[in-house]
């Protein structure tokens, strides 16, 4: 019988076949190779089934077969490369491990059991009949380790001899780089294969042994990762410093005063008393303080003029635009991706077709290539001039610690593709993501901004000696300000940031006396640490070494999506389940949970990605003490279930009892008496606020791609929404409904009038 190897490609010869079919129809193996001892498959009518059949003759092939992920990126790629080029998207990743079992092979290696999922094998069946006809095959999924991983999946999964296949890398989707990138093709890096590989088969190690757990000891749906459960504990830790957190009071006094002969004022701020730091613990103390101040004869006795200059940030890597796009756009880093992604497949903007508008945004390197130096430096001497162009580039070369991309930082392709040329031609979020980048490359390579500083010293003596300072800058020369400024973000801010920006007279000089307008003191108590923003938390991710540029996003998304963490006032906030499993999860995975673990786990992996480290020996010391904890945990956690709490109303449908459970999507209300009653409702979450039409009870509501908004819960009689969230105060104006406008603002949504929100409602102004 004539059989067929997958391994050496070739025909064999068996004279005593074992069985051919299985009692389902499909094909089974009929002995063995007598080279390479692969298994034998027959040949017949059922190879299209099996994927086994052997390549056409390299007479019958012609042209040139390329392909990459996405159907956007296959047309872009597709009009740079011209004829004689055929480009297929893969739609991702093409095969996986099996959902329905671990699927890694404890006993042999761990090695991965993959298969083609349903949804993909159309995908698989054309790429592998598109190998058959072409002669060349290019594989140019994305320039980092999913991207080699999904390459190698390709060529196993669609049957392709590896020697016929071509990687090719580019890190932006534009003409030269595309040449340039088909000009110099290589093999599959395995190594980049097996750090990925690794990866995966550690999260499922983890996620499918102990999510079981949890389905026995809490409640069902629930799961755990590797390294989103150490971000929850980021975010439980912080939790509880805030509620275990003490308020203490103390206050500050500022004085105004005005120098002799000058109309203008100026604050100073009371920093030493007698020599010695002031300790204003209350009112008590402070008073007797005022008094004397009062009677104080003011003195400037220090005057420091000088300048600073402030240079510009790196480019955007992949945290940091991330952190930024939070900060000045609100958008989350799972939104923040998925727009960087159009932007890096391309748009059309005119030019004939979709072009690549950014570089790849996966990267931790700050690193320009000198062909971008040069554009961008002859773009600033253009525009804004000579002034503002350093003699020299700036090169940016550090990366973050454990980076394990090594090209280039997030910027424009091309520099004169400003802005203002592209915004007609994207939807706005996209264009304000693309301006931003835009703006921070084209500043990184700009002259430093020049200030020129003052700090003034006022002595005042009476019973005692005080001593107030007060520090102002003026901008001297803009250098990159004139086109970036980072965003203020508010858990970084210092009360010496606010202080550096007082305005000082220019008269101001050593010896000269000053009067004392006014004294303003103040109460304030120390505030607890700020929740973590999706910012703030990417920021405290990288600075610890837990995740990577690709991780980032899915490790925020998969933590709120499980119910584990929710989002308040852009906040994130854990919640009771989220809590309890953080406190299981240490307790009987110490190691998992531990943030220095962690980080030496993506270590090893950096190592395996550099061919440093074999990938069985890292997943083998991870498994065997994780294997004994998984044991341990199975014998001794305790069983924290609780049942479906009532909401105290009946179902409309049979008179049961309502009930809150939780599924896939989160919580929602049940009938008690399901699965015999199957009515359900929406969880809805009250605000506190009615609406403004019928008087009903506002809730907070999500679009099904998880939008939040504002709407009545007597809907759909009553249709009244607010994408923004209302607040309970009334319109000082005109009685209406005020919603949260920005940071600072409230606007009514009668009068459309603008309101200070600290004044309306003080608690939300962070």
């Amino acid at each position: 019988m004539e059989a067929y190897c997958v391994k050496c490609k070739t025909k064999r010869k068996i004279n005593q076949p074992q069985a051919t079919f299985n009692a389902k129809g499909q094909p089974v193996t009929i002995g063995l190779c007598s080279i390479c001892g692969t298994k034998l498959y027959r040949l017949g009518a059922a190879e299209a089934h099996a994927g086994l059949t052997p390549p056409e003759p390299a007479a019958s092939r012609s042209g040139k077969l390329v392909i990459v992920e996405s159907p956007a990126k296959a047309r872009t790629v597709g009009r740079f490369l011209g004829k004689g080029y055929t480009v297929k998207a893969s739609i991702g990743h093409v095969r996986d491990l099996l959902r329905s079992q671990l699927s890694i092979d404890l006993e042999n290696n761990f090695a991965p059991k993959y298969r083609v999922p349903n949804e993909k094998k159309q995908v698989v069946n054309e790429i592998k009949q598109l190998a058959r006809e072409h002669e060349e095959i290019y594989l140019a999924t994305d320039p980092d380790r999913e991207g080699e991983a999904i390459s190698w999946h390709l060529i196993q999964a669609a049957n392709i001899d590896p020697k016929r296949v071509r990687r090719v890398v580019f890190h932006e989707i534009t003409e030269p780089a595309i040449k340039e990138a088909f000009a110099h093709p290589r093999a599959i890096n395995m190594d980049l294969v097996n750090a990925q590989q690794t990866r995966r088969v550690l999260d499922r190690l983890v996620g499918y042994s102990i999510s079981p757990l949890l389905w026995e000891k809490v409640r069902s749906r629930l799961s755990a990762g590797r390294v989103q459960s150490v971000a929850l504990r980021m975010i439980v830790e912080r939790e509880r410093e805030i509620q275990a957190f003490l308020p203490k009071e103390y206050w500050t006094i500022h004085a105004e005063f005005q120098p002799r002969g000058d109309t203008q004022t100026f604050l100073a701020k009371l920093v030493r008393i007698d020599q010695e730091e002031p300790n204003l613990p209350n009112q008590k103390t402070v008073q007797p303080i005022l008094v004397d101040l009062e009677k104080a004869a003011y003195l400037i006795t220090k005057v420091k003029r000088g300048e600073r200059r402030r240079r510009p940030l790196p480019p955007f890597i992949t945290s940091t635009l991330q952190q930024e796009a939070n900060v000045r756009l609100g958008f989350t880093a799972k939104r923040t991706m998925a727009l960087a992604q159009g932007l890096y497949e391309g748009q059309d903007v005119g030019e004939g077709g979709a072009t690549g508008l950014i570089t790849y945004m996966r990267t931790d390197s700050t690193n320009i290539s000198e062909l971008a130096i040069d554009e961008v430096r002859r773009f600033i001497g253009q525009r804004y001039g000579g002034d503002f162009l350093p003699e020299k580039p700036i090169h940016y070369t550090k990366k973050v610690a454990g980076a394990q991309e090594a090209h280039e930082a997030i910027r424009p392709t091309s520099v004169f593709r400003t802005p203002d040329m592209v915004k007609p031609y994207l939807e706005p979020a996209m264009f304000k993501l693309y301006q931003l980048i835009w703006q921070r490359f084209v500043a990184c390579q700009m002259e430093a901004a020049l200030l020129d500083t003052l700090s003034v010293e006022v002595t005042g003596k009476a019973d005692r000696e005080y001593l107030f300072r007060a520090s102002g800058s003026s901008i001297r020369f803009p250098g990159f300000l004139i086109v970036y400024q980072e965003a203020q973000d508010e858990d970084r801010k210092t009360e010496e940031d606010d202080e550096a920006n007082v305005r000082i007279p220019t008269s101001i000089a050593e010896g000269q006396p000053q009067r004392l307008v006014r004294l303003q003191p103040e109460q304030h108590f120390t505030q607890p640490p700020p929740r973590y923003t999706e910012a703030s938390l990417v920021r405290a991710l990288e600075e610890n070494g837990i995740g990577r540029p690709s991780t980032y996003a899915p490790i925020l998304s998969t933590i709120q999506q499980r119910g584990y963490v929710e989002r308040v006032d852009r906040r994130l906030v854990p919640t009771e389940t989220g809590i309890l499993v953080n406190d299981l999860l240490i307790q009987y995975f110490p190691d998992v949970m531990d943030y220095g673990f962690t980080a030496r786990m993506e270590e090893d992996l950096d190592q395996i990605a550099a061919g440093k480290e074999d990938w069985v020996n890292v997943v083998r010391n991870f498994w065997q003490p994780f294997s004994q904890e998984v044991t341990k945990a199975q014998a001794e956690m305790p069983v924290s279930k609780s049942g479906p709490e009532p909401i105290g109303r009946a179902c409309p449908k049979c008179g049961r009892e309502l009930v809150v459970r939780y599924g896939r999507f989160g919580k929602f209300i049940s009938c008690s008496g399901f699965p015999e009653c199957r009515h359900t409702e929406p969880w809805l979450e009250a605000i506190g606020v009615p609406c403004p039409k019928d008087g009903g009870e506002l809730v907070e509501r999500k679009t099904r791609r998880g939008r939040v908004f504002y709407g009545c819960a007597n809907y759909p009689k009553c249709d009244f929404t607010s994408w923004k969230k209302p607040i309970a105060a009334p319109c000082p104006q005109c009685d209406g409904l005020l919603v949260i406008a920005n940071k600072r603002q409230a606007q009514c949504t009668a009068c459309s009038e603008f309101f200070p929100l600290e004044e309306i409602v003080p608690e939300t102004v962070e």
